[in-house]
């Protein structure tokens, strides 16, 4: 299914504009303005003329010019018969921002809003939709203002949610981390177009490298996993799965009306398809950020270089929790490491450079790792309160990274020179994590990825 032009549509007519600014078609329309959005805005509303200068139409019929999206945002029972007037339109793309329908109980009117997109041939995300977001073109239909919700800056992760609020407060955690985003989708009650075909057309988007995904429950299991086994072998998806209890599948049915299934039946099919679970909004951050930063790995085996002793025990504790091989350095890397540092330093794994770790000490040790076929991933602890440790080993992580040769994960704890730092590295496509359960987590997804695709 080509949903492009809901992300690249130059000519967007909107219904239910209200000179309210606290409604939503009013939101919606001041958010493309503000978004400095390059297309042409059509505003519906049979009771205004003139709202923030710009023309109103009384009837979407009114409109001479081609709309390529209509967003609807009007009481639930107004809806059908807008669709009537977009199939009269020849508008092939709508979001319908309206909620009412099965979620609320009210199945025959969701029954016959599917039914005219079905016989009009009109392509739908919603049901009650929060909107769509796309960072490159600009497109902006959420319908929260943007003083309320930063929006994110470009990035190759793309979010799907059949939540509106839960989708909010992925994209606030985005913009507050200056995590980039390519593309959010909220697809509400999924009344025509739905989770699977999001992801079959996110496969085709060349500015999407890692999808992440927030469920109830999927519409067709079939088609959703044959669909996911296709797009995996490409871009990995991470899924955080809601209504898993009965009481969170009670609130799913109300929520989006979604039939929420049973959590195991999900787990396996999400494990047939190579599709990556995660169990908090934090682990999606954590997996999306180290798969779209991170290089293909060959192998499990980690390396941990660290200047704090506790910060390594701990690392190599979560290593072997989550199932995943210690590096064991060869002979020719051993020998070559005791020349070059100090008698102070632990050349095992982990590397401990000490409490008086330089600079120089660590380019030494990541330079030698990255050249023992051993090892696999490096995970390096810098922990910056270290007097001997300068900026410059932004510059030899950085390029050790550019390289290519491994997978490099640094963790760092502290305030706000620890932070500025780990901002600077992350803007350099280095992966940073504050401790180091959460970064070995995250490397265990890294490795079970690549290693089942």
């Amino acid at each position: 299914m080509d949903l492009s032009k809901f992300f690249s549509a130059k000519n967007i007519a909107i219904i239910g504009v209200s000179k309210d600014p606290k409604k939503v078609g009013h939101i919606i329309f001041r958010n493309l303005i503000d978004s400095n959005f390059e297309g042409n805005l059509f505003l519906v509303n049979p009771f205004a003329d003139i709202i923030l200068n710009k023309k109103v139409y009384h009837s979407l019929l009114n409109i001479k010019e081609n709309i390529e999206l209509a967003v609807i945002a009007l009481p639930a029972k107004k809806v059908p018969q807008v669709i009537k007037e977009c199939g009269k339109k020849k508008i092939q793309n709508i979001i319908i921002i309206s909620s009412g329908f099965k979620e609320m109980g009210n199945i025959k009117l969701e029954d016959e809003v599917k039914n005219l997109l079905e016989k009009y041939k009109i392509k739908c995300i919603g049901v009650n939709s929060l909107g769509i977001f796309d960072a490159y073109t600009k497109l902006d239909t959420l319908f929260l203002p943007r003083y309320r919700l930063k929006r994110p800056k470009p990035g190759n992760i793309s979010f799907v949610s059949q939540s509106g609020a839960l989708g909010l407060a992925i994209l606030d955690l985005a913009t507050s981390e200056n995590y980039g985003i390519a593309k959010f989708i909220s697809y509400g009650n999924a009344t025509n177009i739905d989770e699977s075909d999001i992801l079959e057309f996110l496969l085709q988007d060349n500015n999407t490298k890692v999808i992440c995904m927030y469920i109830e429950g999927v519409k067709d299991g079939r088609k959703f996993l044959e669909i996911a086994k296709k797009v995996s072998k490409v871009k990995p998806i991470i899924v955080i799965k809601g209504g898993i209890t009965e009481k969170g599948k009670e609130a799913a049915l109300s929520h989006t009306g979604a039939l929420a299934g049973e959590a195991e039946v999900y787990y396996a099919a999400f494990k047939q398809a190579n599709i990556i679970q995660a169990n908090s909004l934090q682990e999606v951050f954590n997996f999306a950020r180290i798969l779209e930063k991170s290089m293909l790995t060959k192998g499990d085996r980690v390396q941990v270089i660290t200047n704090g002793g506790g910060y390594g025990v701990l690392s190599i504790d979560s290593i072997i929790k989550n199932n995943l091989s210690l590096a064991s350095l060869n002979k020719k890397t051993i020998e070559k490491l005791k020349k070059q540092l100090t008698n102070l330093v632990v050349i095992s794994n982990p590397i401990d450079l000490s409490g008086d770790a330089t600079t120089e000490r660590y380019k030494i040790a990541i330079d030698a790792c990255l050249d023992d076929n051993n090892v696999d991933i490096l995970l390096l602890i810098v922990l910056y309160q270290s007097p001997l440790i300068d900026t410059s080993i932004l510059d030899i992580i950085t390029e050790a990274k550019d390289l290519k040769k491994k997978p490099i994960i640094v963790v760092s704890t502290g305030g706000e020179f620890t932070d500025t730092l780990k901002r600077s590295l992350e803007d350099n496509g280095v992966v940073n994590f504050t401790f180091p359960e959460d970064a070995v987590k995250a490397i265990k997804a890294l490795t079970e990825y690549y290693l089942k695709r």
